[in-house]
């Protein structure tokens, strides 16, 4: 976790503010309305409920607070460290533990007072039980205002906080201070911490950030360090310490040789190895600044001695600089950089992690068949090729020194056409026509074109002869065109289907020959019931002949309309129907069918003789548009599930008993 994390924490209120802001609530969201005649219940549920909301109200703004505040146990030891500096620990946790106490005793209270309104035996008692209970936990919270008052300090101190990630890849500035560490962090990062000149002007870590070898870089620095014992340190210096004991990065220690920051080149020589031990299992840089006023070659033999010894350190480099005038400046970044990617590797292959992937991998060694030598062949052409030299006047002219010669880029418009392979150069400059004598020259550069299009249409005509054309298939541009198409179908059959099975729902339940029977079974039946079926035979023999009769013209209708037919398709073939016919003959007239009571009968269904949904509208587009304007106004009226302008009925959405009245104690989810 870094501490980017710790900057979302809501602002802790102060005591008086957090008892407005719960009772409140309380008041805003709890029925307000009691009567001494009502019953004693409903008067119990009433104070019940407002001792029990105060109190879940209480418990979610402790808990948001307890559980955004980090417990110091489960952080990076980076940042345990830094919050101990900081904040005093013991005194952090302390103020945790009483919010949680608190919202303990909160608890305690209304349970006890909820159990003592269960048996309140008025209203006065019940009020004076609710009043008992609010003020109770009021008082409570009233004594939690120093440690409210420390975590709001704490919050804000947080948020102010850099955003500093221990895992990330890490370089650490440190040193005496005025020693030039903030300028080396201005110059590498963006970052644009405040330089002066005197000491501890840096008070608190900063934080820039790079890039190098196309990965994310952050450089803190941190305040300037005293060579005194850890108990004399105060919490400026003892930030320095936290991040040099816990984070992973690479150490770069900062000194001024000429002296300018206050402090002599032997103290800083002894601070270093005061500190030395935090810098274990850590690449480390010496960077001597301020080269441009004083380098290592200039000091004094005995001074020199004291830096050569550290500089001759197992692990240390050393690097000289000048954040003046930017003087070796990046080299100390890529000096750091490097050492701290190069231990980092080290590390990994020196953990348990690197054998299980090492035994994941196999490097094939090629491994000689025999004796002989085999040495690469090179062309004696490319080995008597001449280098190129751009300064020899024989050299071999490049399409770039042609560029250069007429006019260079922009000017120079390069020939595609110089390396054509023709028989003749000559005919590479010249311009081929698109038509001549009327023709297409792009129709005779391929020499067997006439044959493939004799072949092409002699296969048209096969296909033709095969009637591969005649089939009404239709035929798609592409495959999702055919899929649309057939997803089409399938509607319609599907839509038609779902109406035929809804057609059934309403049909006889028995089969049709099911009630059938003949007209000897009918006589039978009615004989042996006593019954006299005469008149049923007399009338079924009529109505057989009647149906035998209209059958057998129907027929009669049928060959004289193929007659017909035949005749108009003859005429229209052969032209024979105007001499083959009789002078003064008429075609013979078609009787039509009639029924029982002589009315003629209809060929096919009648039709009206005009659409009544276009009475009164001038043509289809104008009576498609009232259409739409009809229902454009039933619209309204179908949002709200009515029936028509007159519908006013509203439905019962809920029973009764969740309109009338107050809630009672129990489950709401249902409202």
């Amino acid at each position: 976790m870094s501490t980017s994390g710790l900057k979302a924490i809501a602002p802790v209120p102060k005591a008086s503010d957090f008892l407005d802001i719960v009772l409140s609530k309380t008041q805003r969201k709890t029925p307000t309305v009691i009567h001494k005649n009502f019953k004693i219940s409903r008067i119990r549920n009433f104070y019940m409920r407002k001792v029990k909301f105060t109190q879940d109200s209480f418990d979610e703004k402790l808990g948001a607070i307890l559980e955004e505040f980090p417990i110091i146990d489960d952080l990076h030891p980076f940042l345990s460290s830094l919050l101990n500096v900081l904040y005093d620990k013991n005194h952090y946790k302390l103020a945790l533990g009483q919010l949680r106490t608190a919202r303990h005793l909160i608890d305690q209270v209304a349970k006890d007072y909820v159990r003592l309104l269960k048996f309140g035996d008025s209203l006065y008692r019940c009020k004076q039980l609710k009043r008992a209970a609010l003020g109770r936990m009021a008082t409570i919270m009233k004594r939690q205002n120093e440690a409210l008052e420390f975590l709001e300090e704490v919050r804000k101190h947080l948020s102010r906080l850099p955003a500093i990630d221990p895992t990330a890849r890490t370089l650490l500035i440190c040193g005496y201070p005025n020693v030039g560490k903030s300028s080396f962090l201005n110059k590498v990062t963006r970052a644009d911490v405040d330089v002066q000149p005197y000491a501890f002007t840096t008070k608190s870590l900063f934080v820039g950030h790079l890039d190098y070898r196309y990965m994310r870089w952050q450089v803190i620095d941190t305040p300037g360090i005293l060579d005194h014992p850890l108990e004399e340190m105060n919490n400026i210096e003892m930030q320095s310490i936290t991040a040099l004991a816990h984070l992973k990065a690479c150490v770069l220690y900062f000194m001024d040789l000429s002296e300018q920051c206050g402090y002599s080149v032997e103290a800083q020589c002894q601070l270093f190895h005061a500190i030395k031990p935090l810098f274990a299992n850590k690449p480390t840089v010496l960077v001597l600044n301020k080269a441009d006023v004083a380098k290592l070659d200039d000091l004094a033999p005995e001074r020199r001695a004291m830096v050569e010894e550290i500089i001759n350190s197992e692990g240390i480099r050393h690097v000289q600089c000048s954040c003046y005038n930017d003087e070796g400046v990046m080299i100390v970044k890529t000096t750091a950089c490097d050492a701290l990617l190069e231990h980092r590797v080290d590390t990994k292959l020196k953990g348990s992690k690197v054998n299980a992937i090492l035994n994941r991998l196999h490097v094939a060694q090629p491994k000689p068949r025999d004796e002989v030598v085999r040495e690469p062949f090179i062309p004696d052409a490319i080995k008597e090729r001449k280098k190129y030299d751009k300064e020899d006047p024989e050299r071999r002219r490049l399409e770039r020194d042609v560029e250069a010669e007429e006019g260079g880029a922009g000017v120079y418009n390069i020939n595609l056409k110089k390396n054509y392979l023709l028989a003749n150069e000559d005919w590479k400059s010249d311009i081929i026509p698109e038509i001549m004598d009327g023709k297409n020259i792009a129709d005779f550069i391929d020499p067997d074109i006439l044959e493939k299009l004799d072949a092409l249409e002699r296969e048209e005509e096969k296909l033709q002869a095969d009637g591969f054309y005649d089939s009404e298939s239709e035929m798609y541009d592409s495959e999702d065109e055919r899929e649309a198409v057939a997803a089409k179908d399938s509607l319609k059959k599907k839509i038609a289907s779902q109406s035929s099975k809804k057609a059934m729902k309403n049909r006889a339940m028995l089969p049709r020959t099911a009630g059938l029977r003949s007209l000897s079974e009918l006589t039978t039946e009615m004989t042996k019931a006593g019954l006299d079926p005469s008149r049923i035979q007399e009338r079924a023999e009529i109505l057989a002949k009647v149906a035998g009769a209209k059958r057998k013209r129907q027929r009669e209708e049928e060959e004289a309309q193929m007659d017909v037919d035949e005749d108009a398709a003859m005429g229209d073939d052969g032209a024979e129907g105007e001499w083959m016919d009789v002078d003064g003959e008429e075609p013979p007239k078609l009787k039509r069918a009639k029924d029982n009571t002589g009315a003629a009968i209809a060929k096919g269904a009648r039709h009206p003789r005009s659409n009544r949904q276009l009475a009164g509208m001038r043509d289809e587009a104008q009576a498609s548009k009232a259409v739409k304007l009809r229902n454009l106004g039933q619209r309204e009226r179908n949002m709200h599930a009515r029936a028509g302008e007159s519908d006013r009925a509203i439905k019962t959405k809920m029973p009764k008993h969740l309109f009338a009245g107050k809630r009672k104690m129990g489950k709401t989810d249902r409202r």
